[in-house]
């Protein structure tokens, strides 16, 4: 369905996107995971017709985003990362005005919509602006979604909505991907990546990976261990010094850390710790996740 070649986009002395190719096939859920900065938000304006390439190119559905961008652009529903409907307008007045864009009725799509739409509907009166970050993400979608688009691209849409209102979003992106539509989403949350058939890890406009979650972490090369103490800024700067340490990276309560020899000993490591830590340390043997991978081929590049 998604087909990308050889992208190149420059903002001045800024590389937006380096030589980026993929491609997504029909019905997956294919997710762009990275931090700001990455790129992700560019591809995603190339890739509705909002924006031209440098060089490179893209299709959809086998019709080129440039010569075919008005064919294109009723085929896919777009939620931008910043809430972009009419604050002015009420949740009703938004869903139907986005409606007639496309020629059809709320009605015409109400099923497709209604497992989404249903959270917000006792507040259909309620302005757009007045809404929760999480009731107008929902708004959002249902009007990304009311002409029933083959293919669904959101940049970002869950950056700043609370835990819940997340994973009840990606419930309804799972459901959606249920009916058939092809979806493509970015992210800066590692841990959504795992919630994706496919993820491309994005950095600097440079794809660094491409495969099922699983299968990155899988390729993880090195043993990993988690290392706690009560002073993490110290426990930082104590393993930097760490004979043999590779790579020291924070993560919660924890330091995860390889060894260029990938084994360790626990007790010297303690031992070299404690006094300069001042209190106790805790050194466990961990597996992986997307987060680990996606540092470590930060390092490789």
């Amino acid at each position: 369905m998604i087909i990308v070649e050889h992208l190149c986009k420059t903002f001045r002395r800024t590389q937006a996107l380096d030589d980026v190719s993929f491609r997504v096939p029909e019905g997956e859920l294919f997710g762009v995971i990275g931090p700001d900065g990455a790129g992700k938000t560019t591809l995603f304006r190339i890739l509705i017709t909002l924006m031209l390439a440098d060089s490179g190119s893209a299709s959809i559905f086998g019709l080129d985003v440039v010569k075919d961008y008005k064919r294109i652009r009723t085929m896919i529903g777009y939620m931008p990362g910043r809430f972009s409907l009419y604050h002015d307008l009420s949740v009703e007045e938004n869903l139907r005005f986005y409606a007639s864009i496309f020629g059809v009725t709320v009605e015409d799509n109400y099923d497709l919509i209604r497992d989404i739409y249903s959270h917000i509907e006792p507040f259909r009166t309620r302005l757009a602006g007045q809404l929760s970050g999480g009731m107008k993400q929902k708004l959002a979608l249902s009007c990304a979604l009311i002409h029933a688009p083959r293919l669904l691209v959101l940049d970002e849409p869950t950056t700043g909505v609370d835990a819940v209102s997340r994973t009840e979003f990606w419930k309804m992106l799972k459901n959606l991907q249920k009916r058939g539509i092809t979806i493509i989403v970015s992210t800066p949350y590692m841990d959504e990546a795992g919630l994706c058939d496919r993820v491309a890890l994005m950095q600097k406009g440079k794809l660094l990976s491409i495969d099922e979650p699983a299968r990155i972490v899988q390729n993880f090369n090195r043993r990993l261990w988690a290392v706690r103490a009560d002073d993490k800024y110290l426990l930082l700067q104590a393993l930097r010094s760490f004979p043999g340490v590779e790579s020291v990276n924070a993560f919660g309560d924890s330091v995860h850390i390889t060894m260029t020899a990938d084994a360790l000993d626990e007790k010297q490591l303690v031992d070299f710790l404690t006094p300069q830590v001042n209190g106790e340390v805790v050194v466990a043997s961990i597996q992986p996740n997307i987060e680990d991978c996606f540092l470590r081929l930060l390092q490789r590049s």
